[in-house]
């Protein structure tokens, strides 16, 4: 099942991703079945933002609670590495993937494009697998 982001979607998350730059942004993207809809940048308030994230659980919460009022699932959880330029996912990103069912994209800033990759990530298993994603142009409901 590849998930399907809107070119403009794509833009939001890289435009978070610089704004927050050096420190790594984090946030959700909501939409039904594997079509994304919506972005929800969230502040990242981890100790040490520079090399890792922890979404505002205000933030977290209030996105959850919009998410169902529009009839959206949570299908992506994105943050950056801003130095990578393949980015891969950490070992503490690893742990902390709460969403088992979410595919996690990760924004390498390190190189001269943006990079954006997309996984799917096992906490229980301790690991994580690339997956396919397809960038499509934005479409009017």
């Amino acid at each position: 099942m590849i998930i399907s982001l809107q070119r403009s979607l794509v833009e939001k998350i890289i435009s978070h991703a610089r704004e927050c730059a050096p420190h790594e942004c984090c946030g959700l993207l909501g939409g039904t079945e594997v079509r994304t809809q919506t972005v929800y940048p969230l502040r990242n308030l981890a100790a040490d933002p520079l090399v890792t994230y922890e979404a505002s659980p205000e933030d977290l919460f209030a996105a959850q609670r919009t998410m169902r009022e529009r009839g959206e699932q949570l299908l992506a959880v994105y943050h950056s590495h801003p130095r990578s330029a393949a980015p891969q996912p950490s070992e503490t990103d690893v742990r902390l993937a709460y969403y088992p069912a979410a595919v996690y994209l990760i924004v390498g800033l390190g190189g001269e494009q943006p990079e954006l990759c997309a996984f799917r990530i096992s906490e229980s298993e301790r690991s994580w697998e690339p997956v396919e994603y397809e960038i499509v142009a934005d479409s009017n409901p």
